[in-house]
This record gives structure tokens, sequence and C-alpha cells, in this order.
């Protein structure tokens, strides 16, 4: 070690004590430049610019802010000490990260300047770098305090005022020291950025809402133009992040598209990807890629190109067998590619770079070398359990009347009526009659026929689509399970939609050409309810309704007011999310139109659904309440009672709700101990009104929004953020590659009308089981939609290296100085853990028979954290874990 880290050593030991006086705080700052993955030697670039020896003008300075002694000179704002810069790097303090580095800053400062309260940062260098915190220790009169910032700070030439970063410390509004009030405006009108209208660059630091204008392109012409959503009452929908890009030529009110490939969509620059996520999702893209690429080389070779010729030719996709033979094209391209592909992805990644790992739904199948005609996924018992346990468990509902009525308009679209009969069903009640049935809470419901008919017509001119509408019937077993009774297919009528529609009903077979019938209807079901998944369950109710709140909290909330503190960790990369789904998944003619069949309508459609969205209604056990799954029960501590008891996704869901619940009203309670203190909350009300007025603007006038007059409605309103962006997240996203990675367990796209006798198809139907496996391949999705739409789904299956789960935080000991915040948090991860025993404990039992079902496979999407059974934290296909935020 050179004489000179020996001198830096020395000061950090004590041994050259004579370098700290009275009058002086110490320091340490962790800082990260851009050049983090190792473009640059981070420390050398810094110590060039800082040293004291070349001067300060081209340093970081930190200038300390008093919350305790005010300024008259400068209008009441608290004191402001003297600057002070970075100085050594300290290498025996080593941060835990790479590309962090942790530097001394000393700061002069007396007990007469009171407490800091705040620190102002200015950063003299030509680049940006990340502050993620600044530690003070030795303070008069307090000790140590911590600014956790995690931020981007720009050259100071690009803003009007210096960045401010505030103390870990937690205010309402009127218990804010006097002096930071200022400060802490200023912050909050920066953020609103109201004057300024954009284009925004990467420093600026604005949430601003707009329309859902950006996803077409008219310039391209009709085709490529989209409705806008949002703003009308035709089409309303959540807000999204302003960007301020320019108009569109052709339609002054359409935003102008970036680049197809352009990922530098703006969000506030701390909203973006950190670079461990960055890299994990660029990885994991371009692994992707390469897997999509791969199978279409066999099209030199393949007499049917576009299509799959057999299930066997569908599980080529897969990893499964490594001596499987590959062309000659492929076994060139695997020779140059997996090295570099391996070195791109994250470490704990096992997957094998050219082909996509075997999804769980036919893992133990195919590992037990299971027929393939007898796999489990095609068994009734699977096709059921998937509506509680799957990758959609928050469709089904109860059958409250027989037959099945219609909620669309009889005027505009005649008589929709269920035409499912008593007899279509009578002889799979095991003894009861329907009414009986009824009245015992037995018969169940998927519903998707109001769903889609209204849209049918026009989806089924598109090329490659024929669509049914459909409704699923299933009946409640003895032993817990369900079993699917009746598939209603249904189309809009052909003398007009006034007319009301021509139905058919198909009842379970599992011999002949009715059994082979039978597998296409459940397949034509499963289309139905891949779609609304995908655009509703998935994308709607999660990723779009979450990013409005969001924006309003940045907006109206300071990062020390405690709602913002408590709501933020599950905010994480949603804009970023987001902005890189408009750009390339949700656009017109991206992936989701080209996978998925409501196509150049799917947009459109889930405008329509979020007129009757309700966000109390997202609540777990309101939800549940709404379905009729569940019945209110206030001996029960979620208030409701399970009519199916063995239902996994509410099982795990109600008790994680329970555990959300409990520590938001521990934390709570903390700050607001009467409702009167919460209606003095002008942060707090402002937060509130402009949730209602402007995010969800388009349904302000609805009359379940609920004032925030009560500690009791702020709870249930933050639980049901909370539970929104994290736990049902989770559960409607990451098991989409291990259920839908297996495209004919979860096709997004029927292509052809279900064999009539004395077509070719029924034909093949008669033939035997080889030919009716191609009809049924041929009929769903096509080997394009099919690997394009998988290499998608394992990118958003994938947990990334950087994971924060329900439980946890950044700095896990330092995002508040409230000890009564860090013990009620605490109690929360116990909880947790207490949850996650029980879910395995559950799995384990075979009396649980949907917890597993046929397909051997686990329900673990509701399972808090990976690392609890992995032993290190889950990266890539885990199939489990509660990440806090909408990250992916």
């Amino acid at each position: 070690m050179s004489l000179f880290w020996h001198g830096v050593a020395d000061r950090l030991t004590g041994k050259n004590k004579e370098a700290w006086s009275e009058g002086k705080i110490r320091g340490k700052a962790v800082l990260v430049n851009k050049e983090a993955l190792g473009v640059r030697d981070f420390t050398a670039s810094f110590l060039d610019g800082v040293h004291h020896i070349l001067g300060w003008e081209n340093g970081v300075a930190f200038q300390l802010v008093s919350a305790t002694a005010a300024d008259p000179g400068n209008g009441g704002r608290g004191k402001l000490g003297k600057a002070a810069y970075l100085e050594e790097a300290v290498v025996s303090l080593k941060s835990k990260t790479d590309g962090e580095t942790v530097f001394r800053v000393n700061f002069e400062w007396d007990e007469s300047q009171g407490i800091p309260g705040a620190v102002l940062v200015r950063n003299m260098q030509q680049d940006e770098f990340f502050l993620k915190t600044l530690t003070l220790e030795g303070v008069p009169g307090k000790g140590t305090v911590v600014f956790v910032a995690n931020s981007w700070v720009y050259p100071h030439k690009l803003y009007s005022k210096d960045r401010i970063f505030f103390a870990n410390d937690t205010y309402l509004p009127s218990k804010t020291p006097a002096a930071l009030v200022p400060y802490r405006q200023d912050e909050l009108e920066i953020l609103r950025g109201d004057d300024n209208p954009g284009p925004y660059e990467d420093h600026d630091r604005v949430y601003r809402y707009d329309y859902y204008n950006d996803l077409g392109d008219p310039d391209k012409g009709e085709d490529h133009a989209r409705p806008i959503l949002g703003g009308s009452q035709e089409h309303p929908y959540p807000r999204r992040c302003r960007t301020g890009r320019a108009p569109t030529k052709s339609d002054p009110n359409s935003e102008s598209r970036l680049f197809l490939l352009n990922l530098n969509i703006y969000v506030p620059r701390d909203e973006r990807f950190g670079h461990l996520k960055m890299s994990d999702f660029l990885g994991y893209s371009l692994k992707a890629i390469i897997e999509a690429v791969v199978p279409t080389l066999r099209t030199f070779i393949d007499d049917t190109p576009k299509e799959f010729d057999s299930f066997e030719d569908i599980l080529g996709l897969y990893e499964h067998d490594p001596e499987a033979p590959n062309s000659p094209l492929v076994a060139e391209f695997r020779k140059k590619v997996p090295e570099f592909l391996k070195s791109l992805l994250p470490d704990g990644s096992h997957d094998d770079p050219l082909k996509m790992p075997l999804p769980d739904i036919i893992k133990s199948d195919v590992l037990k070398q299971a027929p393939e005609f007898k796999f489990a996924w095609r068994t009734d018992e699977e096709f059921a359990r998937e509506t509680l346990a799957g990758v959609n468990p928050v469709i089904i509902k109860r059958l409250r009347e027989f037959p099945a009525k219609s909620t669309l308009d009889p005027s505009q679209y005649g008589d929709h009526t269920s035409k499912i009969t008593e007899a279509h069903i009578q002889h799979n009640l095991e003894g009861l009659t329907v009414q009986n049935a009824l009245k015992n809470n037995k018969l169940f419901i998927l519903d998707h026929h109001d769903h889609f008919m209204p849209y049918l017509n026009k989806i089924n001119m598109l090329d490659g689509n024929f669509i049914y509408a459909s409704r699923t019937l299933l009946f409640l077993k003895d032993d817990g399970t369900l079993k699917p009774l009746a598939i209603e297919l249904s189309l809009p009528h052909p003398d007009g939609q006034q007319h009301g529609m021509v139905s058919k009903v198909y009842t379970p077979a599992h011999t002949g050409v009715d059994g082979h019938i039978w597998q296409l209807a459940k397949a034509y079901a499963c289309v139905n309810d891949s779609a609304w998944h995908q655009l509703i369950s998935h994308w709607l109710n999660t990723h779009a309704v979450i990013e409005p709140f969001a924006i309003a909290t940045n907006r109206q909330l300071s990062v020390v007011h405690p709602v913002h503190k408590l709501l933020s960790p599950h905010y994480r990369d949603t804009l970023n999310i987001n902005a890189l789904a408009r750009q390339t998944l949700i656009n017109a003619g991206g992936i989701f139109e080209r996978t998925v069949f409501p196509g150049k309508y799917a947009l459109e459609m889930s405008s329509d659904v979020y007129k009757s969205w309700n966000f109390n209604e997202q609540a777990l056990p309101a939800d549940l309440i709404k379905r009729g799954v569940a019945v209110p029960d206030q001996s029960s501590p979620y208030g409701v009672r399970l009519l199916i008891k063995d239902y996994p996704y509410a099982v795990d869901g109600l008790v994680i709700w329970w555990a959300i619940e409990r520590w938001v009203k521990e934390y709570l309670d903390i700050y607001y101990p009467n409702d009167g203190e919460l209606q003095r909350d002008v942060e707090l009300q402002a937060w509130w009104k402009e949730v209602r007025e402007e995010a969800h603007g388009d349904l302000k006038n609805r009359d379940w929004w609920t004032r925030m007059d009560t500690v009791h409605q702020l709870a249930r309103t933050c639980t049901t953020i909370i539970w929104v962006a994290s736990a049902l997240h989770a559960a409607v996203n990451f098991g989409q590659y291990p259920y839908a990675g297996y495209l004919p367990n979860r096709p997004t796209v029927s292509r052809q009308p279900m064999p009539e006798p004395g077509s070719k198809e029924y034909a093949q139907l008669e033939a035997g089981q080889e030919e009716a496996d191609k009809v049924l391949i041929r009929t769903i999705t096509s080997q394009f939609q099919a690997i394009l739409g998988i290499s998608l789904i394992e990118i958003l299956s994938k947990h990334s290296s950087d994971e924060v789960y329900l439980g946890q935080r950044d700095e896990p000991e330092r995002w508040t100085s409230d000890a009564k915040a860090l013990d009620a948090f605490k109690r929360f991860g116990s909880r947790l853990v207490e949850i996650e025993n029980r879910i395995k404990t559950m799995n384990d039992n075979p009396a649980f028979k949907n917890r597993n079902g046929p397909a051997e496979m686990p329900y673990m999407l509701l399972y808090p954290n990976t690392s609890d059974v992995t032993g290190e934290k889950g990266v890539g296909l885990t199939a489990m874990g509660i990440p806090n935020s909408i990250s992916i």
C-alpha cells in the first residue's frame, strides 16, 4: 500500500486524531458513477476531479442544512453550513456492491447551528453520479444522522437549484421543523414540474400525467393509428407518465414515437432500472431473441415451416434432453454463441443459452417420460385446478342463477342467456339437482362471454383469427377439487349482433372423436382466459392502474412524509417497465398485438373494462366477495369465509393481505393518533384529491371513491395499493412461463372453427390420436406466435438479481430513523416467515389436492421470499416470490 493510502487508513483508525477537532462532523458518502459496470476506474476518476491538490472546482460539494436553527436573512430557512467536499476514498470500508465507493466528507459544524436535517449537493463534474447515502457521525445533540438518497445527481449547470436530500426522519407537514418547510415545498414543486411542458431530458425529475396517446403511429398510415386512451368517457384510462415528446405530423393529439429499439423512453432518472436490473433485463432479452431466432433456422429444412407438426416438435424448443440432435445450422450456431450468451446472463442463471427452460407445467411428465397424449396439462383435473391455482386465478365466480345470464344490453345485442341446460350437466352433479347445487354453492363459472362478444366480429376479421366467446361451468366436488361440466362456445348471430348469438355446448368426453372435440373446447376456453389474463388481470389491473398512484405520490407527498416512505418501495421500476411496454409490447404492431388474439383492438378493449373499474374492489376480501367465492364473516381475521376451502390463491392471498394490513395499521398509528391529525394533513389530502381527479381522472365522478377522513380509510387505501403492486402482480405475473411457457396449455390465439362432421379436420379427428393432435396444434397459436410469445413471457417471469421482496427494503435499517416503524417492519417480516412455513406445510399435505394437482406443480406464486427455499436470493425462473413492486 502506498504512503498516501497508509495516511488515509491512519485517519480512519484514529491514529491521526489531530485531524478531528471540535466543530467538525465526520461524514461518509457512498457514490456510484455511471461507468459502474467497469468501463472506467471509478475511484481514479473521482480522485482526479475532487482531490484538493487539484482544486475543488471539479468536485462534489455538500452543504448541511439545519433543521432546528433558522436563518432570518434567508426567509427563515435552515442555516447553511460551509461547503464540504469529497476527500479520499475510504479503502478500509469496502462497499458491498461492485461499482460503489465510500468517500470521506468532513463538515465544519457546531452546536449553534443545531441539528442537520437536510443536505444540499452540487455536482461540479461533467458526468452524473449516483448518490446512495451520506452518513454523519458525532452530530452534536444527535449522534448519527443518515441521508438515504438513492438518486442520480447531474452536473449543477443543469439544475436551477442544488439537489437537496433530507435526513431519514419522518414528518407530517404540520410536524416538519419550520426551518425545513421551505425546502420541503421547493422539492415538491420541482418534482411536479407544472411549468415544464417538456420534452424532458435525462436529468429532468418531472412527474406529470399524460394520456395513452403514444401507442399508435398515425404518420405511418391508418393501420398504425390507435385510439387515444384517457381523457374521454368513450375511452377512459389511467394516466401514464408524461414524456413531453412532440406530436405526430398527421395527428396533433398523438405523441410521436421513438425508433422501435430505442429503450431510452423518458421517466424521471431515479425511476429507471438500476444497473444490475438493466444488465439482467438486457441479458435475458438477448437470450430470448436468440431462442426465437434459432427455431426459425429449421424453416430451411422443414416442409411446414410455419407450423409445429407434433407435441414432440414443440418439446424440441426446450432444454430437456442434452442428447437430442440439432439441425446442422443450429449445431453450427450453438458452437459460436453459448459462451458469449452465458457471459451476459446474471449470476445464478443456469439456463441453456440456446434452449428455453422446461416449463413447470410439463416438467414432471417430461422427466418421467409420460406418454405425450397423457400429459397432465390435458387432464380435466388440471384444467379446472388452474382456475384456482394457475396464472389467472382471479376470474372464477360462483354461479348465482341457472342458466347464466348476460349483462349485455339486449336492445343492442339481443338475448345472450346461456344455452347450457340441465340436460347437459345433470349427470355430473354427483346426485344433486341443479337447484340444490346452486343452493349448496357447488356451481362455479369462468365467464368470458360478455368480455369478448361485442368485439368478436371485428376480431374474427383479423388475419389468422377464429375466436369464440366462452362460458365454462364447473362443479365443486366433495374432495375440494373442481371438475368441468360444460363449455359453451358462442359467436354473434350471422344476421347481426342485435339478433343475439349462435352457441354450441360441449361436455366432457375422453375417448374417440368426442374426446378430441372436448380437448378443442378446452383450448378455445383457454384462449379466452389467456387473453383476459394478459390484457386485464395483468396489464390493466396491476401495471396500468398503479402507475398514476406512483406519479401522484411523488408529486404531492414529500419524501419525509410517512405515507411516501410506506408506499415508495412498492412503486420501484413500475414507471420504467410500463414505458418499455408502451414502446415495444402494447404499441401498435407490438408483441402483444402479434401474439394475443384481440390484436389491434386489445388496448381499446381494456379501456372498456376500465369503465367499470372500482378501486375499493381491488382489495382482496372485497374481490372475493364480489365474485361470490367468499362470504362476509366477521369471526374470521380476514373478514371473509371462503366457499372453496382449497383455493390456493385465495388461501395464501388472504393471509398475505392480513399481514400487509396489520403492518400498515401499526405503521400509520405511529403518525396518526387520531382522525383529526389525518384530516389536517395538507399533503395527504392533496394527494388523495389528485389521485381521484387527475391520476384516475376519467373516473372522478364515481360514487365509490372513499373520502380520506379517517385513519381506517387511509389504512385500507394503502393496503390495497401495496397488495396490487406486490402480491396480486406476483400471482398473475411470475407464473406466466411456468404455466404458459408450454403454449398448448395456455394458447393465446385460435385460428379455425371447431371441426364439424364432413370437414377435413373432422376426418383427422376420426383418424386417431396423432392426426387429432395435429388439428389441435394447428388450431391454436402458430409457430411464430408461439415462439415470440414464449420468449416474451420468459423475460417477464424472471426475477432480477437485485429484486427486493415483500418485507425487505433497499436500506434495511436506514430507510427511517423511527425505531417504532423499524420494529413494526420487523414484525411484518416475521409474520411473512410464518406464512412461508405455512405454505410449505400446506403444499406437502395431500389433503389439499389443488396445491399440486396432476402436474405435480406446487403453488408457490404467493410464497413471499424465494431465498427461504433456495438458500440464496432467487434469480430467474423461480416460480415463486413476491417482489415489493411491479418491477417487470
